[in-house]
């Protein structure tokens, strides 16, 4: 597996990541616990050394998942899990956003004993708070990092402004954010930034939640306990809409030999040497593919074709309901 190193922060890790959200958590029923646990120890066994949870994920099971699968190569990869929700332990529904300098410590401690853990590899904001200053929030983890908790900071759907701040007070190892074929805001600000400062960039929903690799159509039935059915990209006029760069990306990727899924991830790997995607999967057969598209080389001409393609087309809706968009890119 090929290595990349995320800005100059000198954490190195797989060129491609694995995003656990999926195992039991916005896309449906949990995945069968032995199930979650072996595709995760076949990711290691193929070179994947970057993992990715959150507390919210679950919520909180998740990251025991991560922790229990991990935990005989513990040595051996790179934990990412994420604080910034406040979250009703009774519940375990989400109240709002919570970057306060005690809350964050809570989740430092929880997510450390819940992944079996003495430290935590990457700890990012999972959504910029409001209510408190961002200078606040790098100095908490600073703090950690001092203590021995933490080894690197990192924020995600932050805007260029916020983490030029964050920056300054505790320097920042990667920003995570939704980045694919489909969209591609940060492209106007937010990368210029993470490449002047020296920070990685691991996008989420490489492939589109799915509907990237060509398995969702208009006839697709999404079940109620899946984020795609509140999602108004997924929406049925504009799912149909955004159909059209999904079949522009199937001819691409028949043009390379290649699955579609392939081409996404490869797209993403050629545009910076810092990026580094997280695809989720809960199957043995998907993991497979989509490691396949580190060996995929995508030509200056394909890329060319490949912006060609999409400077022609609009894609439809937002990627969030209204109370979720409003949290991203602040």
């Amino acid at each position: 597996m090929e290595k990349r190193i995320l800005g100059r922060s000198g954490l190195e890790v797989s060129a491609l990541g694995l995003g656990c959200m999926g195992f039991d958590f916005a896309y449906g029923p949990a995945t069968d616990r032995q199930q979650a646990v072996a595709v995760i120890r076949a990711a290691v066994e193929r070179g994947v050394t970057l993992f990715d949870t959150a507390e919210i994920y679950g919520p909180f099971s998740n990251e025991e998942l991560v922790g229990e699968a991990l935990a005989p190569v513990r040595d051996r990869v790179v934990i990412a899990t994420k604080f910034g929700f406040d979250i009703d332990p009774a519940t375990g529904k989400q109240r709002g956003v919570d970057s306060r300098p005690a809350h964050i410590r809570e989740v430092a401690e929880a997510s450390l004993k819940r992944l079996g853990t003495e430290v935590i590899d990457l700890f990012y904001q999972h959504r910029v708070d409001p209510a408190v200053p961002i200078e606040d929030v790098a100095g908490t983890v600073g703090d950690l990092i001092r203590e021995g908790k933490v080894r690197h900071f990192g924020l995600s759907e932050a805007a260029a402004g916020t983490i030029r701040r964050a920056h300054a007070v505790q320097p920042v190892t990667a920003l995570q954010s939704e980045y694919s074929l489909w969209t591609r805001d940060p492209e106007r600000e937010v990368l210029p930034v993470l490449e002047e400062l020296g920070i990685g960039f691991v996008p989420y929903s490489p492939l589109g939640r799915g509907f990237l690799t060509g398995a969702i159509d208009q006839s697709t039935d999404f079940a109620a306990d899946d984020f795609r059915a509140r999602s108004p990209r997924f929406a049925a006029e504009n799912r149909a809409a955004n159909l059209t760069l999904v079949e522009r990306v199937k001819a691409l990727a028949a043009a390379k030999g290649a699955t579609p899924a392939q081409v996404a991830l490869a797209w993403l790997l050629a545009r910076k040497p810092w990026i580094v995607p997280i695809p989720g999967t809960t199957r043995l057969h998907r993991l497979e593919e989509n490691l396949g598209a580190v060996d995929l080389v995508l030509t200056a001409e394909d890329l060319r074709g490949i912006d060609a393609v999409l400077a022609g087309i609009a894609v439809q809706g937002d990627r969030y309901p209204p109370q979720a968009q409003a949290l991203v890119n602040r």
